[in-house]
């Protein structure tokens, strides 16, 4: 059953789509990338398949209508940080919420703001994985990440696999970067989208 739900956030109330399964008791959180939204359609995609984990999911947008008109917005990454941390910290006082195990699943700017998010909250955070994300630009506190963090990247997104590479020698937590032939940057070819899909529901599952 989905509910869209606001969050407040400062003087801010920021919109979601919660989608709890049956008997959940984990949830994962998704921050997605500069230009995009809780509409998605790659983060709903994966969404989809972590529900059918069992897996309870949160798109929500990280920035106001007004906001995000700013292009600069996009790419303040301490602000994605802290609207993800606000955001989850709203989350744990629900009363509904209160027990679960929370992970964060982030695309390209959000998986930055994921891992910042996961290294302010510590134990907190139970597993992050980030797909076709820019982990590089939180690399001065990655060593702060304690929580298990998988990075997906396309095959043929060759820029992006040596930025991950950075991230991932930066980690000191339990890690993994997965490449996925064939893939580019938005896991747009054939297959692609399934296999980062199924990768970070198994992560979730493991980790959470």
């Amino acid at each position: 059953m989905e509910s869209v739900i606001k969050i407040p956030i400062d003087d801010l109330k920021l919109e979601g789509n919660l989608i709890v399964p049956k008997d959940s008791k984990l949830l994962v959180i998704f921050a997605h990338g500069s230009g995009s939204s809780r509409k998605s359609p790659r983060n709903q995609f994966v969404a989809k398949v972590l529900q059918k984990e069992g897996i309870a999911t949160l798109l929500f947008d990280l920035l106001t209508e007004e906001e995000d008109q700013v292009y600069e917005n996009r790419f303040n990454i301490p602000l994605l940080a802290d609207r993800l941390e606000k955001v989850t910290l709203w989350l744990k006082k629900q009363k509904k919420f209160k027990n679960f195990r929370m992970g964060y699943f982030g695309a390209s700017t959000g998986a930055a703001a994921a891992l910042i998010a996961a290294a302010h909250l510590g134990k907190e955070i139970g597993a992050v994985v980030s797909r076709g994300g820019r982990p590089d630009l939180a690399l001065d506190i990655l060593n702060q990440v304690h929580c298990p963090t998988l990075l997906i990247v396309g095959g043929a997104d060759t820029e992006v696999i040596g930025l991950n590479q950075q991230a991932y020698d930066k980690l000191q937590s339990i890690k993994d970067l997965s490449i996925i032939p064939g893939a580019t940057h938005l896991f747009e070819e054939p297959g692609t989208l399934e296999q980062a899909a199924s990768q970070a529901g198994a992560w979730f599952k493991k980790y959470l």
